[in-house]
Parts: C-alpha cells; sequence; structure tokens
C-alpha cells in the first residue's frame, strides 16, 4: 500500500461527527465504528460528552457496535467519556499501531471492511483504519470555543503532508473516494 493510498480516506465529513448520520452508516453498510476521542468527540480540554454527543451516540447505537480507541493514556478522562457514553474503550493505543483496533474489532466480532475507523487525524486515525482495510471517515476536530481562534498546526501539516503525496484531502467538502476502484 502506498502512502496515497494510507492516507486517503474513505470519505471526508465537512463538519463534526455528528454528521455522520444514520443514511451515511446505512449507505455504506457499515456494522461498527471505531472512534478516536480527543477532537473527534470530545475537545482535548473536556473530560466530558456533551448532551449533543449522548444524543449522536444514542441515535447511532442500534444501528452499529460502537467502541472508543485513543492514543491518550489518561484512564481517568478517556475512562469518564467512555463512561458518559456507556461504550467500551481502549486506551493508550498509539495509532497507527493496529494493535488496540484489532483488539476492538475483535470484541466486535466483525470484519474490517465492515467497520469504520473515525477519527480527525490523517496520521493516526486515517492510517490506521487503511492499513487494515477499514473504511476510514475524516472528520472536522471538535475543539473547545477558546481555541477555535488558533488554527491545528499538526493537522494543517498532515493536510499539506497528504496531498503532496498524492492524498485528495479537501476538508471544506464532502468528498467520498470511488469505493470501486481502490
Amino acid at each position: 500500500m502506498n502512502w496515497n493510498q494510507l492516507l486517503q480516506p474513505d470519505l471526508i465529513l465537512e463538519d463534526s461527527i455528528l454528521n455522520l448520520t444514520p443514511e451515511i452508516i446505512q449507505q455504506y453498510e457499515l456494522k461498527g465504528l471505531v472512534l478516536d476521542v480527543d477532537e473527534t468527540l470530545v475537545p482535548v480540554t473536556v473530560a466530558f460528552a456533551s448532551n449533543e454527543l449522548l444524543d449522536w451516540v444514542n441515535q447511532i447505537r442500534p444501528l452499529v457496535k460502537i467502541w472508543l480507541v485513543s492514543n491518550n493514556i489518561s484512564e481517568n478522562r478517556i475512562g469518564s467519556i467512555a463512561r458518559s457514553l456507556n461504550l467500551p474503550y481502549y486506551l493508550g493505543a498509539v495509532k497507527p499501531s493496529r494493535r488496540k483496533i484489532k483488539q476492538a474489532l475483535e470484541q466486535m466480532d466483525l470484519p474490517a471492511h465492515q467497520v469504520a475507523m473515525v477519527g480527525d487525524r490523517l496520521f493516526t486515525d486515517i492510517i490506521v483504519g487503511n492499513r487494515l482495510g477499514m473504511f476510514s471517515v475524516l472528520v472536522e476536530p471538535i475543539i473547545h470555543p477558546d481555541a477555535a481562534m488558533r488554527s491545528h498546526p499538526i493537522r494543517n501539516f498532515e493536510v499539506l503532508i497528504s496531498e503532496i503525496l498524492g492524498a485528495s484531502i479537501s476538508p471544506k467538502k464532502r468528498r467520498v473516494k470511488n469505493l470501486d476502484n481502490p
């Protein structure tokens, strides 16, 4: 698999994970979701799920199995978020390492191609999902309002490098990779 294939999400949402609708999940025949936590579900400075996120999880839960997998090593923070959403989780994943994502897939008892890896980072979330043959979904980060005025230099760098390597990354509009021609 070349860098272009590793860095190319199957789906890019123009906004947060809250725009991953039941219709999109059904369109791609997904049976499971592995969700990143920091800035995918909550701002990095927040240790609880918003009511809006809880409503989204409750809307999605009947359709798919859901696991949280975070690179964060804080049991207190990630555990608190997972418990507030009533979801199983792994922390300290060291993505793009595949180990804890594979464990989540085993726990869900689903093949990788029926599960989406959803996250806000190309070099961690998208790469690991693509390495495992999962459906990869890139979302815009959820950031704390106080940090909203600052740019995301790491994400911006990842997008720049990805485009140089040939991936089509356009966070301002929704794009879908042609699944017939991987």
